[in-house]
């Protein structure tokens, strides 16, 4: 008699989630400000977002791993597993797109440095607190993500090279946006731990990041830029402007009901998925593993 084979189980790629490798191609000639257009202020906040993506990504990964075990439902844990393998790839692309600011003599080690330390600050709190900041932070890059796909300033006056790695990462944060909440659920997880988590990504994380902002102009020279900066400002805190959309939806993340799924972003996807990884997608000749991650 022969044996019944163990069912497999189910692929991140399976629950909507699937890890893509990117092989991206940076310019070597553009603009030192290249970013967002050619503007310092703007710019050097996208060098602090690729700067602390790395290790933030990998606190993301082990807050949600540590609860890993307690998962018995089979599609969640498929979902941990996309969420692992997207956010451990965004690491890499942007350790690589690190490695271009840096060519530029542009100090994308400082941010990562004053982020490591935010994050150390947090990890000596207990691992739902570290998982409920994590969902926090979550909700914040979900929202950064939905902007990067429609904020149409962004698009205008963009590098269109340099957007394509932000775009990918963009789609994968909405993909993968509900996977750490649904594991702070699963454990529990109250209003209460969500409030207290905005209060350490307040005290710890936020700090490090605008610190680190700030420490870049004033290297880079152009803190006293008075007509760039008010430029720069406008483009990311004025009225509809990137940053002002993203922040007024964290308010939302400590209602009662408060879910990741409220912001329903599931035919912007499907229309990135088609534009990026479709037929005539912008990233398919560039997509290493479409057959084992089909998106």
């Amino acid at each position: 008699m022969s044996e019944t084979a163990a069912p497999r189980s189910l692929t991140g790629a399976q629950v909507g989630i699937p890890p893509r490798h990117i092989d991206f191609k940076f310019s070597r000639d553009a603009h030192r400000y290249f970013f967002y257009d050619n503007n310092p202020l703007a710019s050097l906040l996208f060098v602090v977002f690729s700067g602390a993506f790395p290790p933030g990504e990998r606190f993301f990964m082990e807050s949600v791993r540590h609860f890993r075990d307690q998962i018995q439902d089979p599609v969640l844990k498929a979902q941990v597993s996309g969420f692992m393998g997207q956010e451990a790839l965004h690491g890499r692309e942007h350790e690589r797109l690190n490695d271009l600011f840096r060519e530029r003599g542009l100090d994308v080690d400082l941010p990562a440095r004053y982020v490591r330390f935010g994050l150390r600050q947090l990890e000596r709190f207990s691992p739902r607190l570290q998982l409920a900041c994590t969902t926090m932070m979550e909700h914040f890059t979900a929202h950064l993500a939905e902007q990067w796909l429609t904020n149409q300033a962004l698009t205008d006056s963009s590098d269109p090279e340099m957007l394509k790695l932000w775009y990918w990462h963009a789609l994968e944060e909405l993909e993968h946006k509900s996977v750490a909440y649904d594991v702070f659920e699963l454990i529990g997880g109250t209003q209460k731990e969500r409030k207290q988590a905005g209060w350490l990504v307040g005290l710890f994380v936020m700090p490090a990041v605008v610190a680190a902002w700030l420490r870049l102009l004033i290297k880079e020279g152009q803190l006293f830029n008075r007509a760039e900066n008010r430029r720069g400002y406008r483009a990311l805190f004025g009225r509809g402007a990137l940053i002002s959309n993203v922040l007024r939806h964290m308010p939302k993340f400590w209602r009662r009901q408060f879910h990741p799924r409220q912001q329903q972003t599931q035919a912007l996807e499907e229309a990135w998925r088609t534009r990026l990884f479709g037929p005539q997608g912008e990233l398919i000749a560039v997509y290493r593993n479409p057959n084992k991650a089909t998106g």
